[in-house]
């Protein structure tokens, strides 16, 4: 029987498995499938590094690094649900969580002083940010919405608010100091040890391969506090909201700094004069304004200091808030402001983000780095000028990127270095030769990227094949100026040579350029593939997906592993928190895993061509006229209590399933296998939706946040007798 692993994660796509998975297993074990699940999500990741503290019945192996070894396989199969990239605040609750559930686990140490507190801290980052997403993408990321999707969006258009005339909106980045100024990249000709060292002093060493591309660059501190400073008093003279956007929880070591020092500027005066409580207090300002209100329960001067950050906000500029009714900023917590979701919204709301007062306002929005920045600034100014987009008209971006093994930006935590002191950086190959240097200051942020050669080469080959699947343009996302894509382009260059790309658009152009030239071609209806890095892939994989579709969670995400096996990604998962705040309090669960149905559907097709299964194929085709069916007919949750979640989504993909394998006449036995199951699903339908409504508008006590208890989870996400027993029969 051949095996698709499906990933155990967290928050509401968790819960939507509980639902979900038995009816998978059900139609899929009918031709030779057997799904099963792999725990990799943050609660299980923690738990796993502490085997020596833990009851026997309490440990756990590390799936995670099982997985790691999965997609090196030829047969590997994964689906791979959104996991939280925690930030501190999140690991921390975790831990807090599971240690109320018996495990005993250490605090994480905010302050690591001794060197008991630094081993325990190393061990905990493990489980922060981007862990999981570096050991599962073993290939490079095909992106793009399924035909039904895209039709269904211009069939049922979302809403997006239309820019304003003379609107104020506008995008500010770093014009020196930042990482895009101070790059410098070389191509390392042979394999060996590569150290980093300031000072003489040696602070990372790492094995190169030949070929690989290698980034060194930095961030002056004083560069960014005056950048931020400049935005403040600009916004402040525009009458517009200060929103800042960054990504703590993939760049978990750079952007939290960054964020941290965001929130000491806004607030100058307080931090001038209270330094020494906060730091008897035991605060980072990388943490945000929400743990400094913790923190300062511990304080006498509590009254005295919030009332001097209250004052803080007559004199700056008005802030974008995350919640204005709890009084929630974009300072509070570092995690809150995710910038591949919160700039789409941006886009989405007119270039507007909500007030103090609850009240859409336009915004600057200020992303520190140019690198990327460009891209967020020429999506505002095409709206500013041209107005919003129209969903029924608009053409679709794909997406081909360079992700595999940890290509670019996103691998770059172990070698992302916060200076203790000022001085030379220098990047030294083993011969003791300079490869990279920089001269810094203390506090500037420090880092150096790798992208191997094996993954650009095989990025290549998939922007071609696309290229030629589509007959679109397939443009190259790479800027001669900046010094990592200088060295892409000559790889591109080189590559391109191995395939006949006759008659084929495969333009390179820089960031900005390829936005102008992606959004004319959008305007027009007409459909372009981006070949971009790993961030911009992030980065344009929810852009124009919310745009397009209302939501990037609609997307299909197939990752061809390099080894021959396929990781299968489901969208993105940035408001499941708020998802399972609902589903908590009443019983509703609004998240739409429309993309694990998708995603399900290529995973099966991969193991059927590979076999060449024919009731395999015969099982995915159904899937796909189920998939179909359910957006034709709408069957998406209801965001509003009472009427069908999740849940009875779960039970429409059923019943299409089943009804199109009873119909379908390839197949006999599946057929006839199928065709009281379809019967049964049809004429239980009323009884059935009533059950699955029976929860709404109660509490739901699933034992856990950030892990469940797994009994008390499946019962609230199976409620209904008569549906678990038709899909228990088969």
């Amino acid at each position: 029987m051949s095996k698709i692993i499906w990933s155990k994660i967290d928050e509401s796509p968790a819960l939507a498995t509980y639902s979900l998975l038995p009816i998978v297993n059900a139609f899929t074990q009918a031709a030779g499938v057997d799904v099963v699940t792999s725990d990799i999500s943050l609660a299980s990741r923690i738990i796993s590094k502490f085997p020596q503290r833990l009851n026997e019945d309490q440990r756990i192996a590390d799936e995670l690094a099982e997985l790691g070894n999965v997609v090196q396989q030829a047969d590997g199969n994964i689906i791979k649900l959104p996991n939280i990239s925690a930030s501190i605040g999140q690991l921390i609750n975790c831990i807090t969580e599971l240690q109320s559930q018996g495990y005993d686990l250490e605090n994480y140490p905010e302050e690591a002083t001794s060197d008991a507190d630094k081993e325990l801290q190393a061990i905990y980052s493990t489980c922060l940010g981007s862990a999981v997403n570096p050991v599962l993408r073993e290939g490079n990321s095909d992106r793009r919405a399924a035909v039904a999707v895209k039709n269904f969006a211009k069939k049922n258009p979302h809403k997006l608010r239309a820019f304003s005339q003379n609107s104020k909106a506008y995008v500010s980045h770093m014009n020196g100091g930042d990482f895009y100024s101070n790059e410098q990249s070389i191509i390392k000709a042979g394999k060996g040890k590569v150290t980093i060292e300031q000072n003489g002093k040696v602070l990372r060493e790492l094995e190169a391969v030949d070929k690989e591309v290698l980034d060194a660059t930095f961030m002056s501190k004083t560069a960014l506090r005056k950048f931020l400073q400049k935005t403040l008093d600009e916004a402040k003279a525009n009458d517009v909201l200060w929103s800042l956007h960054l990504k703590a929880t993939m760049m978990k070591i750079s952007d939290p700094i960054m964020f941290g020092h965001a929130v000491e500027v806004f607030f100058k005066d307080v931090f001038d004069k209270y330094s020494d409580e906060f730091a008897k207090l035991g605060y980072n300002s990388n943490m945000g304004l929400g743990d400094l209100y913790k923190k300062l329960e511990n304080s006498d001067k509590k009254d005295e200091i919030t009332a001097a950050l209250k004052a803080v906000y007559a004199t700056q500029p008005n802030m974008a808030m995350v919640d204005s009714d709890k009084g929630i900023t974009n300072l509070h917590a570092s995690n809150d402001i995710i910038i591949d979701a919160s700039m789409p919204v941006v886009v989405r709301d007119g270039g507007k983000m909500w007030n103090v007062d609850g009240d859409p306002q336009e915004c600057v929005s200020v992303v520190p780095d140019t690198s990327y920045a460009v891209f967020f600034k020429a999506m505002v100014e095409d709206c500013v000028a041209n107005g919003q987009y129209d969903v029924t008209t608009m053409g679709n971006v794909a997406n081909v990127g360079l992700m595999a093994q940890k290509a670019e930006e996103y691998g770059s935590h172990p070698t992302t270095i916060e200076l203790a002191q000022a001085g030379k950086v220098e990047v030294k190959d083993e011969n003791g030769n300079v490869l990279m240097s920089h001269d810094c200051e203390e506090g500037d942020i420090w880092r150096m990227s790798r992208s191997k050669d094996i993954p650009i080469k095989d990025w290549v080959r998939l922007a071609v094949e696309r290229a030629s699947l589509t007959g679109v343009p397939a443009v190259f996302w790479l800027d001669k100026n900046r010094a990592h894509d200088a060295n892409m382009i000559k790889k591109v260059n080189e590559y391109l040579k191995d395939h006949d790309t006759r008659g084929l658009e495969l333009p390179i152009m820089n960031v900005t350029d390829a936005t102008e030239f992606t959004n004319a071609r959008v305007r027009k209806g007409l459909d372009t593939v981006s070949v971009t890095g790993n961030v911009l892939r992030d980065y344009l994989t929810d852009m124009y997906p919310i745009l397009e579709l209302g939501t990037s969670a609609k997307m299909l995400s197939i990752v061809p592993l390099i080894a021959g096996g396929g990781l299968f990604e489901t969208g993105a998962g940035g408001s499941a928190p708020k998802h399972v705040d609902q589903f908590l309090a009443e019983g509703h669960l609004r998240w739409d895993s429309l993309g694990e149905f998708l995603a399900l559907a290529e995973s099966l097709r991969f193991i059927s061509q590979k076999n060449d299964s024919k009731d395999l194929a015969v099982v995915t085709a159904a899937l796909d006229i189920a998939n179909n069916s359910y957006l034709d007919k709408n069957k998406v949750p209801s965001r509003k209590c009472g009427e069908p979640d999740n849940k009875a989504s779960h039970f429409f993909l059923a019943q299409y399933w089943a009804d199109a394998l009873a119909t379908q006449t390839d197949d006999a036995v599946l057929a006839a296998k199928f065709a009281p199951v379809a019967n049964a699903l049809k004429e239980n339908e009323a009884e059935i939706i009533q059950e699955l409504l029976s929860i709404e508008g109660k509490a739901q006590d699933i034992g856990g946040y950030y892990k469940p208890n797994d009994a008390k989870a499946e019962a609230a996400m199976r409620p209904s007798a008569t549906l678990n027993a038709i899909i228990d029969s088969i």
